[in-house]
Order: structure tokens, then sequence, then C-alpha cells
């Protein structure tokens, strides 16, 4: 499903980040808010979804960059709708909603803008990012279980006890390799140095992004973000690092001037 997502159809493509959307978001907001204001949550979660077919129409067929501000509406809905809270102890539980979009939605919707170029849907630079990320997350695990839990020290044993800094290097030269193949190969297009700083930045990123996300479930007391995968968690759990890696990659792209 996801290759055929990235690879075949911007319209496949288009439903497999609108699920992610509203998979991601439920588990966010299960795991911060639970049951309450399930209204102004389903809110958000369709906030995400016009924010990111906005930015699909805009990158992928033309449609005028100023109709994105439409994505606002819903947005303003969420912020009238908290002020009818009866119980104002909870008023903060509104916060989780902006995170929320901020650190899920708007990610997602900026995927768009590597998945097009010039109009034209090309999936593979997005598959492309996919597998630096995927060998960065094998890299990690390979050599943390093997080395970092013996001898490495930990990464942030506050968050995450099994992470370690051998796990981190490692992670880091799979994924430079998993680039310089990924140039050989042409599914990246970038002269050479550009795909190994791309990954690296990316690695990192990544990095972040898992950890971020243990950061909350750690906060609320929970596992897993979901159990849509069984044996692997939710779609939050498989899905952290690009949440981080993907947003920090295409923005090294722009800055210069190869996206």
């Amino acid at each position: 499903m996801m290759l055929c997502g990235l690879l075949f159809s911007p319209y496949l493509f288009a439903a497999l980040v609108i699920l992610m959307t509203v998979v991601m978001l439920r588990e966010f907001y299960r795991i911060t808010m639970g049951d309450r204001f399930l209204h102004s949550q389903w809110l958000a979660i369709f906030t995400g979804v016009v924010l990111f077919l906005l930015v699909f129409l805009v990158a992928g067929f033309g449609l005028p960059y100023k109709f994105i501000t439409i994505g606002f509406l819903p947005v303003i809905a969420i912020m009238a709708s908290s002020l009818y809270v009866k119980d104002k102890d909870e008023f903060g539980l509104f916060s989780h909603i902006y995170t929320g979009l901020l650190y899920i939605a708007f990610p997602l919707a900026l995927s768009n803008l590597v998945a097009f170029r010039h109009g034209e849907f090309s999936g593979t630079l997005l598959l492309g990012f996919f597998i630096i990320i995927w060998a960065s997350d094998v890299g990690a695990y390979i050599f943390g279980m093997s080395l970092g839990q013996r001898y490495g020290k930990k990464l942030f044993p506050s968050i995450s006890p099994k992470k370690s800094w051998i796990g981190a290097v490692g992670g880091m030269i799979t994924a430079i390799l998993a680039s310089v193949i990924l140039k050989l190969t042409g599914i990246l297009t970038f002269p050479m140095i550009h795909c190994i700083i791309l990954a690296i930045i990316m690695d990192v990123a990544g990095v972040y992004g898992d950890l971020f996300e243990s950061q909350w479930k750690r906060c609320y007391d929970v596992k897993d973000s979901g159990n849509i995968i069984p044996g692997h968690g939710g779609f939050l759990d498989r899905f952290d690092s690009t949440l981080m890696a993907f947003p920090m990659g295409a923005l090294y792209l722009v800055l210069i001037g190869l996206l």
C-alpha cells in the first residue's frame, strides 16, 4: 500500500496521507485528551484533512496559494468552541488540539511539496525520504541492540531507556549508506554531497521525532499510541521519526535551491 501510494498515483498518495493524518491525530488526542471534547478533536482532524487537500491542490493542480487560508476556518471554529467549556479547569486541554495540528497535520500537508515537482506528481523523492528514515531506524536498532545495550552510553535515559549513542551513530551510518545507494541508483538526483547532508539532517531530525513522541507517551504513561498495527503499536509509533525528518529534509532542499 505504501509503495502504491508513493509511486503510482497522486490520488492513492492523497488517500494514504489522509489516512495517516486521521489515524495519527486520533491517536495523539486519545493519548493526551482521552474522550474529552470529542467534537473539537474531530473538528481538528477535519482541519488536518482540509489543510492537506488544500496544499495537495495548490502543489499538484495549480490552485492559487491564497486558498490555503480556508484551512484556518475550522481552526477558528475550534477556538470559538473552547469558549463554551463549562469546566474552566479543563480549558488547558485545548492546547493539545493545536499541538496535534502543528505536530502532525502540518508536516503531512507539507509532504505535497516533496511529492509534486513543478505540478507533476513524482513520489520517487518521497520514497527516497522514507528509505533514508527506514535505514536509520534499522541501523539504530541493530547497532543499539548488539553494542549499545552493553557498551554504549544512553542517549536520553529518562525518556527512552533503550536508546544509546552507539545506536544513534549506527543509524546515521546506515542512513548515509542508504543515501549513497539512492544516489547511485538514480532515486536521488542531487549531487552526492547534498545526498549525504540530507541523510544526516533527516537522521538527526528523525531521532528527535522519535524521542518527542516517546516523551508524550511517558508523560501520559502509555506504552503504544494505538494497536492498529498488530505487534507494532499505532501509526504514530511507526511514523514518529517522519514527522520531523520530512520537514527538515524538505527545508534543506528548499534552502539550497534543489526543491
